[in-house]
């Protein structure tokens, strides 16, 4: 008999893994679980984590303070929405909405000109955002072969996606980091003392096969990394990517995601790599044919 959402995330939360790597196909359930997991470490009147909009930047640093989770998943890219200059069509930008986590990485650490360079190398080095004095803004211009820049352009949603992961993966760099430093009373914040998961969901969708590789690579050893008691939930439909993660990090098991034709989902153990635990492609086929 399978199990709801929430029992499975009850078992990620109860888990004494580092890691736990779960691969699952699109539209099972990933994010939800996600979002189920979220609300089950830190319910919404407790702790919004960094997926949702705040309300005044006070409030929002009395939160982190007290933050147990913090996840990147659609609900994260809710953060960052388009100003597309609806009246003169020419001053496009990306507005962020007030929260203490990019207020902190980006005005506190200022990790800006990091994300930029993060950011061009995974997608074009012609390709160039540019935050507001204030941070509030960003605009994107593209530089083209005969020397003329286009300022204000929007970009594609793949590249959206690409850019909030290189500001998320500044924060999940910098909260390792803080937290190895074993004193609390040494370490430059304490907003993340009280941090004790990771869940990060299918970060993967716009990248080639290249920089989709160097990513998990790059996640793996930010994980590898991490002295602290942070622990790490993983979702991904790519098994590449889920390859690259289960190898790097030397995995003795990760999971698959599965929904059943009842609404309930099982969550099985997999030893192995996709390619040895359960040969993806031939899934894939008997998946189709079912």
């Amino acid at each position: 008999m399978g199990k709801s959402l929430d029992k499975i995330a009850e078992e990620l939360k109860n888990g004494s893994k580092k890691v736990q790597l779960i691969y699952a196909f699109n539209g099972v359930g990933k994010t939800r679980l996600s979002r189920v997991f979220k609300e089950m470490i830190a319910p919404k009147q407790e702790d919004d984590a960094a997926a949702a909009a705040a309300a005044e930047e006070e409030e929002e640093e009395e939160e982190a303070k007290a933050t147990k989770v913090i996840y990147y998943n659609a609900f994260t890219e809710d953060l960052f929405y388009w100003d597309n200059d609806l009246d003169e069509d020419v001053n496009r930008k990306l507005t962020i909405r007030p929260n203490g986590f990019t207020h902190w990485i980006l005005e506190e650490e200022g990790q800006g000109n990091n994300i930029i360079d993060l950011f061009q190398h995974y997608t074009s080095d012609k390709l160039t955002p540019r935050f507001s004095e204030d941070y509030s803004e960003i605009s994107f211009s593209i530089e083209r072969g005969n020397e003329q820049r286009i300022e204000n352009i929007k970009i594609s949603r793949g590249e959206e996606s690409c850019f909030i992961w290189c500001i998320f993966y500044s924060l999940l760099k910098e909260i390792v980091e803080t937290l190895n430093i074993p004193e609390a009373e040494d370490r430059s914040t304490n907003q993340f003392d009280s941090l004790r998961y990771i869940f990060i969901d299918d970060p993967v969708s716009s990248l080639d096969e290249n920089h989709l590789i160097e990513l998990a690579v790059n996640i793996a050893e930010t994980i590898k990394s991490s002295k602290s008691d942070l622990k790490f939930i993983i979702t991904t439909h790519n098994p590449l990517f889920y390859n690259v993660l289960y190898n790097e990090l030397n995995s003795k098991v990760g999971y698959m995601l599965d929904k059943n034709e009842d609404g309930t989902f099982d969550l099985k153990e997999k030893k192995g790599d996709s390619n040895k635990s359960f040969s993806y492609h031939l899934f894939l086929k008997q998946t189709i044919e079912e």
